[in-house]
């Protein structure tokens, strides 16, 4: 057996931005994906998310890869969300997602942040948090 842990802080967001998450069906869907993984052996210790995108960790086994775990999170979900009609229209995550890896002695600072995404939110947009991924972790700009 091999033990393996890898740590990932993982956001994606709503397909053209769209704003969807709300008081009202935030904790449904949330509870759903984490539900879900878990039926699928995906384990996320910690998610949450404001509007229109999600922030989550993810630890990936030996056998796992962050594109194939991703769509399957990703996929179920927008599948789930429109089969239970909680968006008016079709739902959709747009394609794509940032994953960074996270040492297990920031693990604590990575669930503090996500946790407080409603208060984060207060002071930066979604764009804002948005851009400064890009430039904290050296990305290309692939979205907006």
């Amino acid at each position: 057996m091999s033990y393996v842990r890898i740590w990932l802080h993982c956001v994606w967001g709503t397909k053209n931005r769209v704003s969807f998450l709300n008081d009202s069906n935030k904790q449904i869907i949330l509870t759903h994906i984490r539900e879900n993984a878990k039926s699928k052996g995906i384990y996320i210790d910690f998610i949450n998310g404001h509007k229109e995108h999600i922030h989550c960790i993810i630890s990936l086994d030996a056998e796992q890869t962050l594109a194939k775990t991703i769509q399957l999170i990703k996929g179920e979900s927008s599948f789930w969300i429109n089969k239970n009609n909680y968006a008016l229209g079709n739902f959709e995550w747009a394609d794509e997602y940032f994953a960074v890896s996270v040492s297990e002695s920031q693990i604590d600072n990575v669930r503090e942040y996500i946790k407080n995404q409603e208060i984060h939110h207060k002071r930066k947009s979604w764009e804002d948090e948005y851009n400064e991924f890009i430039e904290k972790y050296g990305f290309k700009r692939i979205w907006g």
